[in-house]
């Protein structure tokens, strides 16, 4: 083997042992509620052969169609320039069916699908972080009153440290994840031994079986047995972080076969029991796996790992927030960037401290992870059956496949996932409704603004007046001063306001004018060649528009300063960066309700500025102010 070879393979390896600390976290702590709900949650089922077979049958086969064949195999290949993800996904579609009269419909259901995804980083914290605490009750169970106690202070303790980045502490990620994957396997190899029989449940019959012996009581355990597949989503949306091939590399060779040796494991544990030890295992089997001894040591473990779960449920709702605000259906935030080296890694102050409050206040109303398994799961198959519905649009829109192969292939993956959001909306009233006001409240906020922003910019087009024209019109009628105004313009036709008001009430012009776009392209990342194009328009006009894709930082100084463009170089210090800023006023006939156009000014009133946007000097700004009717 050649050393680039060798160097290759040795990159992907610790690529794939990154995947394992970041990314599979979310799946990987499952175990510890999925197989006990199936049984004892809301829907009881008998503790018998049949029933022990049939639930780690149905588990099985389901991390196998869902995670390991739709989203490992078939969805990873769908990527947005390396990039995964139900945006990522959207953006990869409408360049194809832009023009299609159904790009609105595929527009909106990846709008609900990352909607529904905050839901999903609400309750991922709370019922991870609760169910391993709550194995301390295994221990000793007069622990029971300091159980929500001390999974607040973790969880309270999880936040705050999202201020300071996560470098450091990513590094410990992976072996500590490793290790844990490590013993649940080690611990479920154990019980397969003492009871072989439960290899059975490989065969898919048995999961057939159980549904044909319960019928209605097999489907509500659907809604128990998807808590084994939470994180799928999440595979895929962290695929630009560490490529398809580490990730597939870590699943199939490592995460996987761990999982499914736990989840057997505690099945030989429960057959394997008389009965009245089995009702007792039964309520928390991942940790009666472990002997006496070594709870405690497994409950500290545990809890890391779901430290690290809700960590990276937490990244990723940083890492959605920024691309929903990059392609507009976010207003802007403000963004801090935790590292110097690795772009990806930021800090959404207003998102993390809302998530703090949410996960709180859930695990304060809901009490333990039992009552949580109630509103988990319809969040997480929403979004799988969403992905599962663009999957038919990619196969026929995209790849082209022959109708009479995508239609069979999609109606397979529809009807899986379909069950399992079924099985899922008998949970509503008993917290179902949780994840799906939040994701109503969600998909409204990111639909009125990109409405909202699309009706102002189409009301500032329809009043300015052309750039060109204006540039010949104020040569000779104003007094020029030396220095560099740049005139920040949301689209990439017309007169900035912000220039209009400048010459009206000032009377003067800079000797350099350059209006400047910032355009977020439908990629995740454009090259540093097709950043900049440049408009000469005379007489020291320039138009600018610096194109980003909808993963990358807009550092605006930090673009023109890498550039000698429009006569010369930018100079900060004799630069001045011109913003509008609009007031909002009801039109006659409005572009949408008047609730719609109230919550749209209240989005543009709590936005970020510009200025902290595009990372703009503060002592170099100036703002002025005009009003648009929507």
């Amino acid at each position: 083997m050649s050393a680039a070879a060798q160097d290759r393979d040795s990159a992907k390896l610790k690529l794939a042992a990154g995947a394992i600390g970041i990314v599979f976290g979310d799946i990987g702590t499952s175990p510890l509620y999925a197989f006990r709900e199936t049984f004892r949650g809301a829907h009881t089922l008998p503790i018998d052969d049949l029933h022990i077979l049939g639930v780690v049958s149905l588990i099985f086969w389901s991390m196998t169609l869902v995670v390991a064949i739709q989203y490992v195999t078939i969805l990873m290949r769908a990527d947005n320039n390396g990039q995964g993800g139900s945006l990522a996904l959207v953006a990869l579609l409408s360049r194809t069916l832009d023009k299609s009269k159904f790009g609105w419909l595929v527009v909106l259901l990846g709008v609900f699908a990352t909607a529904l995804f905050y839901g999903d980083s609400m309750i991922t914290p709370a019922i991870s972080v609760l169910s391993a605490v709550e194995g301390l009750t295994v221990v000793d169970r007069g622990l029971q009153p300091y159980v929500i106690p001390i999974a607040l202070v973790l969880l309270v303790g999880l936040f705050v440290l999202q201020q300071r980045g996560t470098a450091k502490v990513g590094a410990m990620f992976a072996p500590v994840m490793m290790i844990y994957f490590t013993v649940i396997a080690v611990l479920g190899i154990g019980q397969i031994w003492n009871t072989p029989e439960i290899l059975w449940a490989l065969n898919p019959w048995y999961a057939v079986q159980f549904f044909i012996t319960d019928g209605w009581f097999a489907f509500l355990a659907l809604g128990s047995v998807v808590l084994a597949v939470t994180g799928a989503e999440a595979l895929y949306s962290d695929m630009g972080h560490f490529g398809r091939g580490p990730m597939r590399l870590s699943w199939f060779g490592f995460v996987m076969p761990c999982l499914v040796l736990n989840y057997f494991g505690q099945g030989a544990m429960i057959m394997g029991l008389p009965e009245p030890l089995a009702e007792e295992a039964i309520m928390s089997p991942f940790f009666f796996l472990a002997d006496e001894a070594y709870r405690l040591p497994l409950v500290i473990l545990a809890t890391c790992a779901t430290f690290i779960a809700s960590q990276a449920v937490i990244s990723g709702a940083f890492s959605i927030t920024h691309q929903a605000i990059q392609l507009g259906f976010v207003p802007r935030l403000s963004i801090r960037h935790t590292s110097d080296e690795h772009s990806g890694q930021i800090y959404i102050p207003s998102i993390n401290w809302a998530l703090m409050v949410a996960v709180i206040i859930l695990v304060l109303t809901f009490q333990n992870s039992s009552n949580l398994a109630s509103a988990y799961g319809i969040a997480v198959t929403g979004a799988v059956t969403i992905d599962t519905l663009l999957m038919a649009v990619l196969f026929i829109g995209v790849w082209k496949w022959p109708r009479w192969i995508a239609i069979p292939v999609v109606l397979v993956f529809l009807i899986v996932d379909g069950a399992y959001f079924a099985a899922n909306l008998t949970k509503v009233p008993d917290g179902g409704w949780f994840p799906l006001m939040v994701g109503a409240i969600a998909f409204t906020l990111l639909t009125t603004w990109a409405r909202g922003r699309k009706l102002m910019r189409g009301r500032m087009t329809e009043a300015g007046l052309p750039l060109d024209i204006f540039a010949k019109s104020a040569r000779s009628s104003t007094a020029r001063v030396p220095g560099t105004a740049i005139f920040m313009n949301s689209g990439s036709k017309g007169t900035p306001s912000a220039l209009l008001h400048n010459i009206k009430h000032n009377k003067v012009l800079h000797e350099r004018v350059v209006v400047l776009t910032v355009n977020i392209r439908d990629v995740p990342y454009v090259d540093e060649v097709d950043r900049c194009s440049i408009e000469e328009l005379g007489d020291g006009f320039f138009r600018v528009i610096l194109n980003y894709g909808f993963m990358q930082e807009t550092d605006v100084p930090a673009a023109l300063q890498r550039r000698e463009m429009c006569g010369g170089p930018f100079d900060m210090m004799q630069t001045s960066f011109f913003l509008s800023r609009q007031t909002l006023l009801a039109a006659d006939n409005p572009g949408m309700a008047v609730w719609r156009e109230k919550l749209f000014a209240w989005m543009m009133r709590n936005a970020a500025t510009p200025m902290e946007f595009f990372r703009l000097p503060t002592n170099r700004v100036v703002e002025l102010g005009s009003q648009v009717e929507i």
